[in-house]
C-alpha cells in the first residue's frame, strides 16, 4: 500500500462533498444539503483564509481527508487549527489513513510561525475517535462547545 498526502484542489470538490455528506450521517445521522455542502467546499477550496482541506490518496484514490479552519487565539497570540470534516471511507479503515493525515497537518502547524496548535471537537459518543484522538497524543482540554446557529 502506497499513501501519499496531498493538499485538496478545486476538482475535488465533488469527492469532498460526497464524503462531507457521509460523515454527517455515519456520526449524526444528518443529511446534509447538497444546494449548501457543494457550494460550501467549493467557497473554501477557493479562499484558503477559510480553510484548507489534505486527501490522503492509495492507489490513485481518495482513501481519507481532513480539513482545518482557523481561530485566532489572543490569548497565545497565534492560531489554532481546528481539525474538521474528517472522514475516511470504510475501505480504507484501520489502515493508518486518519494518523497519517493527522500528523501531516500536525507537521504544518510546527512548520508554521503563526500556528499555536491544533483543536478538534468530537462527538460525545463517539468513543471510537475519542480513543483514537487520545492515542495521537491530543487531550480534553476542558472545555465544552456551546453554539448557536442560524440556518439559511
Amino acid at each position: 500500500m502506497n499513501m501519499t498526502i496531498r493538499e485538496a484542489v478545486p476538482t475535488d470538490q465533488d469527492v469532498i462533498a460526497e464524503f462531507n455528506s457521509r460523515l454527517a450521517d455515519e456520526t449524526e445521522g444528518k443529511q446534509l444539503d447538497p444546494k449548501l455542502i457543494g457550494p460550501g467546499v467549493k467557497a473554501l477550496l477557493a479562499d484558503a483564509s477559510k480553510g484548507r482541506y489534505w486527501l490522503a490518496i492509495i492507489d490513485g484514490k481518495v482513501a481519507g481527508q481532513i480539513m482545518v479552519t482557523y481561530e485566532w487565539s489572543d490569548w497565545r497570540n497565534g492560531m489554532l487549527w481546528w481539525i474538521q470534516s474528517v472522514y475516511v471511507p470504510v475501505e480504507f479503515r484501520r489502515l493508518g489513513v486518519f494518523s497519517a493525515l493527522y500528523h501531516h497537518v500536525e507537521s504544518l502547524v510546527k512548520e508554521d510561525q503563526n500556528a499555536c496548535g491544533l483543536r478538534l471537537y468530537v462527538e460525545t459518543t463517539n468513543t471510537r475517535a475519542q480513543q483514537t484522538y487520545r492515542n495521537l497524543a491530543m487531550v480534553e482540554p476542558g472545555y465544552m462547545v456551546m453554539e448557536s446557529l442560524h440556518p439559511k
